[in-house]
């Protein structure tokens, strides 16, 4: 970790995660475009018609919604911290 970025604990936690989550999806994406690759080119080879647009687009499917869960999932952590500042004001104003 840079020593020049002073992060408290809980803001460090929370780019850990995030940076995981995006490395996650980047993975994926990599094996998904790697694994398809390599069956595009068996098919090449085999001359076997059109199979491996199945898989192509069943996995397609998968990483779409990996991608739509994690991205959207990233712009929803400024909501959670906006509720979670309202909630704990609301029950200050309870006391």
């Amino acid at each position: 970790m840079n020593p020049n970025l002073p992060l408290d604990d809980d803001l460090a936690r929370r780019a850990r995660k995030r940076v995981s989550m995006k490395m996650g999806f980047y993975v994926h994406l990599l094996v998904y475009v790697l694994v398809n690759a390599g069956l595009y080119l068996l098919n090449l080879v085999k001359g076997g018609g059109s199979w491996h647009l199945w898989p192509l687009a069943g996995w397609g499917i998968g990483l779409a919604i990996h991608g739509i869960v994690t991205f959207i999932g990233l712009q929803g952590d400024g909501l959670r911290e906006r509720m979670l500042a309202s909630e704990i004001e609301h029950l200050k104003g309870r006391r």
